[in-house]
């Protein structure tokens, strides 16, 4: 059963990269001739990925084609790209004027995905973090990924969560957490207040395309006991500033 999927799967890429090569569509039968597929075989899984969009068939002349779907896939990864180049600057500027650590972040279902660090030190250690995920309720970065998430649709997002304890103050639940995101709306940015772990705290900001919707987050982390000099006001000020500085290069003009 396993090498009829993984079969399947392959040659599934097949007719992608059949289609890939011929941008005017091809019929059923050519698709099932090149991948040396019965017909039957051929328009199932053609079946499976015009589902997802990722295959379009024109009713006029029973080509398909490419879907949407890859525009989307193609899309995220290339603002991905440009969203850690144009970061880049900003959150270099970020660490050095804080002697902190910088984090940038996305969204990925109800989870925070890191996809880039900046500290005052070049290290492997930078790349070991980039692609761990973390919850959004007990983390400043996650927080900001859904700051203009209306509330229902948080409270949707989030219907499965267990809010585990990760440190003195994690949110117990959705409402705790919306309580808190009330206010963040009110003042622009987000903090992990020792939530995600003990004597740290975190502020981040979030990232806007041209649409001014929230594409990613940035946020500084520091050690309580080690940085008593910082205070969450006093770096919010430089978070916004590098968050708003991103946001521009990525298109968004503010109001």
């Amino acid at each position: 059963m396993a090498d009829m999927k993984v079969q399947s799967l392959d040659r599934t890429f097949g007719i992608l990269q059949m289609l890939a090569k011929d941008p005017n569509g091809l019929t059923l039968a050519a698709i099932a001739e090149g991948e040396d597929l019965p017909k039957s075989t051929a328009f199932r899984l053609l079946a499976v990925l015009a589902r997802h969009e990722y295959v379009r068939k024109n009713p006029d002349t029973n080509l398909y084609r490419l879907g949407p779907a890859f525009l989307e896939l193609s899309s995220r990864y290339l603002n991905s790209l440009e969203l850690k180049t144009e970061s880049a600057p900003y959150m270099s500027e970020l660490a050095a004027a804080l002697g902190t650590i910088v984090f940038l972040a996305r969204r990925q279902g109800n989870r925070m995905v890191y996809i880039d660090k900046q500290d005052q030190y070049t290290s492997l250690r930078k790349y070991s973090i980039i692609g761990q995920q973390k919850p959004l309720y007990c983390t400043s970065l996650g927080k900001a990924l859904i700051l203009d998430m209306p509330d229902d649709e948080i409270r949707a997002l989030l219907a499965g969560e267990s809010f585990e304890k990760f440190g003195p103050n994690t949110h117990t639940g959705v409402e705790d957490l919306l309580a808190d995101l009330h206010a963040c709306r009110g003042r622009g940015w987000t903090r992990d207040n020792e939530e995600a772990e003990p004597g740290v705290n975190c502020v981040a900001a979030p990232i806007r395309d041209y649409r001014g919707e929230v594409i990613s987050s940035v946020s500084t982390a520091w050690y309580l006991d080690s940085r008593p000099d910082l205070s969450p006001d006093k770096v919010a000020t430089q978070v916004l500033r590098a968050a708003e500085g991103i946001s521009h290069s990525m298109g968004w003009t503010k109001d």
